[in-house]
């Protein structure tokens, strides 16, 4: 694996995102939701091991102690600027999977509409408005109480911060404010992201945890309702993050759905 800084020249100003880089083979983009680049790191190896996939991870700019740009403030644009990396990497038959709120960029990125993509997987995302089935407000929950929402099995995966070293606490602080800014004024949605979807051409793949408390299943099948002819596949015995709970699961999945909308077929 490779980690490299990709400096992306946009109408906003110039844009430093940390990549890692790893595997040969059908190209996914995979997006980390709020806890960070960690947590979906060990998918990636997983995947790039197990497939013949190259796995490419940005860091969004903000997290894991990277910096973010003023003008950078929301879902929006962040897919923009994904679009402009896959230019920056000449990258086609790109599959994006995105989990909560990188569920949220990947839907914006289905979107934009670039032919340097074939499909799109949303796992556990945020973004939508679904009356009745709100976004649980994980700002003002301890660690604790969060691994109860989103974890089946909450107490293999738990974390305490007071255990973990200051430098590490800072990074997760850090964390918690680029979240903050990118999931905008409606907190963790887009009022108008939902009758937008009807306009994705991509073929989507939405996954969900069946024990999700953070988002639950009845808002992820609205997502899928949302998106023309997309796919919904619930995940047993899985929380919010499907590529922790239970990696091998996702991972057929997830290589089933892409490779089967591969366009550079050998």
């Amino acid at each position: 694996m490779t980690s490299t800084v990709h400096t992306l020249s946009l109408a906003s100003g110039d844009l430093d995102v940390t990549v890692d880089d790893q595997g040969q083979g059908h190209p996914f983009l995979l997006l980390h939701g709020g806890g960070g680049p960690q947590t979906v790191a060990p998918f990636a190896g997983l995947l790039a091991e197990l497939r013949p996939a190259r796995v490419i991870t940005p860091v969004h700019p903000g997290f894991g102690g990277t910096a973010r740009p003023d003008w950078l403030t929301d879902v929006a644009a962040l897919a923009k600027s994904y679009i402009r990396l896959l230019d920056e990497l000449a990258v086609t038959d790109v599959t994006v999977v995105g989990n909560s709120i990188g569920g949220w960029i990947a839907a914006e990125l289905a979107l934009l509409g670039s032919d340097r993509i074939s499909s799109v997987a949303l796992v556990n995302a945020v973004g939508i408005k679904v009356p009745g089935h709100p976004i649980a407000d994980t700002s003002s929950l301890t660690p604790a109480e969060l691994s109860r929402l989103a974890f089946h099995d909450p107490a293999k995966f738990a974390v305490d911060p007071a255990t973990l070293p200051e430098a590490a606490r800072a990074v997760m602080a850090a964390n918690r404010a680029a979240l903050q800014v990118y999931s905008g004024p409606y907190v963790m949605e887009d009022p108008t992201l939902r009758e937008r979807l009807a306009k994705v051409t991509h073929p989507a793949l939405v996954v969900w945890g069946e024990r999700d408390e953070v988002v639950d299943a009845a808002y992820g099948r609205a997502y899928a309702a949302a998106m023309p002819e997309a796919r919904f596949e619930l995940l047993h015995r899985t929380g919010h993050m499907p590529q922790i709970e239970t990696p091998e699961q996702l991972l057929a999945v997830v290589w089933d759905f892409a490779d089967s909308h591969a366009t550079n077929r050998p």
